[in-house]
């Protein structure tokens, strides 16, 4: 019970359960649009029972590439993996050039259970031009566009001045 801790004392604050427990799923928008964004037109007639049978999840859920020399350019791997019922279709949209990241996918359905890579590529760079003395934050979220949902995956790295 949520109303008593392990040694059967009630409780004198109230338990937060996670997100996963409470139906959400953190750093997602759901799609407004009946048309799907990700494949096009949509021509069957089961509509809902589609929108809530396909699910992605992002394995790791953030990346944070640490401290990074100026003028370099690093790559890291993110798995898409499809834990719903239906095949599923998605696309990235790929962050402006000002922020040195590029995504790189292969385009094309996901199969129930299955798994998508997608490799993030920094190039380090200085957004403001100037000398900040030490580090500069860098911080973008790359929006995945699903069938029912966009998925974003924050990307955090300083550079090293």
């Amino acid at each position: 019970s949520l109303m008593v801790d392990v040694t059967g004392q009630t409780r004198k604050e109230r338990v937060i359960l996670p997100s996963c427990l409470q139906g959400k799923k953190p750093n997602t928008i759901p799609n407004k649009k009946i048309e799907d964004p990700a494949s096009g037109k949509v021509s069957t007639s089961s509509l809902a029972t589609r929108q809530d049978l396909t699910k992605f999840h992002l394995i790791p859920p953030r990346v944070i590439f640490g401290v990074l020399k100026e003028g370099c350019t690093y790559a890291t791997s993110v798995t898409m993996k499809n834990v719903g019922v239906n095949f599923s279709r998605f696309r990235v949209k790929q962050p402006p050039p000002y922020t040195g990241l590029r995504v790189m996918y292969t385009p094309g359905p996901v199969a129930a259970g299955l798994q998508a890579e997608l490799e993030i590529e920094i190039f380090a760079m200085l957004i403001g031009g100037k000398d900040t003395g030490g580090l500069e934050e860098v911080s973008h979220n790359i929006e995945i566009i699903t069938e029912t949902e966009t998925l974003l995956l924050p990307v955090k790295a300083n550079i090293l001045c």
